[in-house]
């Protein structure tokens, strides 16, 4: 297909597409001549994701290029591919070492860790942002007086990761490892809003069934 073509079957204008090349997000098409290049489904499908990226997920330009580099780097092994399109996506900064509260919540986050026996996260803990997130959200929780730490998470992260295993169990069901990095990268913009709003409903729901609507 021609650009006027992928532009209209992608419902992305013809110049963000163009700016979408320049960026190294989209491959170049099959040069026909010096003006003219054709697409392929490829692109169309690679113009969705990146739409997903950047629109949905608010992923900067940026980290979106680095994202799509680690989707298609066949050379790096199925753990680190995933893990490296993953980290890319933008995360929370480092919580401040000195603060007593980090230092606290950092404590119940290893405490945590090893109670659930998740030993390659604790390795990986120095450069998780999936780690900091969590001592900073810990921390928050403990600046604010409530006492939440290792007991009170260890329920929640024993369903996060039967979540976590639906996640991989429907990763796998995808040929390529390509194909199952990018459901990976989609399911953390589109499926944890999704299971956001799940967790709220739920909520809504059982303080009904609790309080009534008073």
């Amino acid at each position: 297909m021609r650009l006027a073509e992928l532009s209209n079957r992608s419902g992305v204008a013809t110049a963000t597409i163009k700016y979408y090349l320049r960026e190294g997000l989209l491959p170049p098409g099959r040069q026909i001549n010096a003006t003219t290049a054709e697409y392929d489904e490829t692109h169309l499908r690679r113009l969705r994701l990146v739409r997903a990226l950047i629109q949905v997920g608010k992923v900067p330009v940026a980290n979106a290029r680095e994202v799509l580099k680690h989707i298609d780097d066949d050379s790096l092994g199925r753990t680190i591919r995933l893990g490296a399109a993953l980290w890319e996506l933008p995360q929370e900064p480092e919580p401040d070492a000195e603060d007593e509260f980090v230092r606290a919540a950092q404590q119940e986050v290893a405490a945590l860790l090893d109670r659930l026996g998740w030993d390659n996260a604790k390795q990986l803990s120095s450069i998780s942002p999936a780690y900091r997130s969590l001592v900073t959200g810990v921390a928050a929780f403990r600046r604010l007086g409530y006492n939440w730490g290792a007991e009170q998470l260890a329920p929640y992260a024993e369903l996060m990761h039967r979540t976590a295993v639906l996640d991989m169990d429907n990763m796998e069901t995808y040929p390529s490892d390509a194909e199952r990095v990018e459901f990976a990268v989609l399911g953390a913009i589109l499926n944890e809003p999704v299971l956001q709003a799940l967790h709220r409903l739920a909520q809504e729901e059982e303080s009904t069934r609790r309080y009534g609507f008073e």
